[in-house]
């Protein structure tokens, strides 16, 4: 079981976002609420728009002394001045991204729903393993409680839940989870400061 207290927030960006609206969004919550970690989260390939987006937005984040790390680009994140990379391919770049990046740099790892990968992403010097999604996308793809649960019991690595959070999943995992990864819970609400506050009510 988790012994730090509840989990911290990390916060997801939307995978597309609007550099004239997002920046006062994103710089509302974190003066709102207590943000661990950013993580700058687009679909695009364009690195022009990903240096942008960056460039912005680690300047909010570290005004406030809050991280922020990349999805997947590696070299582009230490190119940036951002705090590390998150990384989505389970264990097979985490060497690679820490002997570019450092030893002080975050790294990450996606793991979806597999222990195996979430061990072999710490075994090579990950600083986080992420599971998710927590609820059911289709029959035996997501992270089930009981991996979360074998995971706090188990292994030091700190441990994100993300993906598809429901304020009943939260409070079942609190207990199990280092980090609560939000994205979608709060950007697709109308009200993202009320939205993130219910999930954070929801912490047991």
């Amino acid at each position: 079981m988790c012994e730090q207290g509840l989990p911290k927030i990390y916060l997801i960006t939307p995978p597309v976002i609007d550099i004239n609206v997002f920046p006062d969004q994103l710089a509302s919550i974190l003066d709102a609420h207590e943000i661990a970690c950013v993580r700058l989260a687009l679909a695009t390939a364009s690195e022009d728009t990903i240096s942008r987006a960056a460039d912005i937005c680690r300047d909010i984040a570290h005004k406030r002394d809050v991280a922020i790390v990349l999805s997947d680009h590696t070299s582009l994140s230490e190119r940036l001045g951002l705090d590390g990379v998150h990384l989505e391919d389970s264990s097979k770049s985490v060497r690679n991204a820490r002997k570019v990046l450092g030893p002080d740099a975050i790294v990450g790892s996606f793991c979806g729903n597999s222990r195996h990968d979430g061990l072999g992403a710490g075994d090579a010097g990950a600083d986080y393993i992420a599971f998710g999604p927590v609820s059911a996308v289709a029959k035996d793809l997501f992270a089930k409680k009981e991996l979360f649960e074998w995971w706090s019991e188990m292994i030091e690595t700190p441990l994100i839940a993300e993906g598809g959070l429901t304020l009943d999943l939260v409070t079942q995992l609190s207990p199990f989870t280092d980090f609560f990864g939000f994205g979608e819970e709060i950007w697709t609400s109308d009200n993202h400061n009320d939205s993130i506050a219910k999930l954070i009510n929801a912490m047991q």
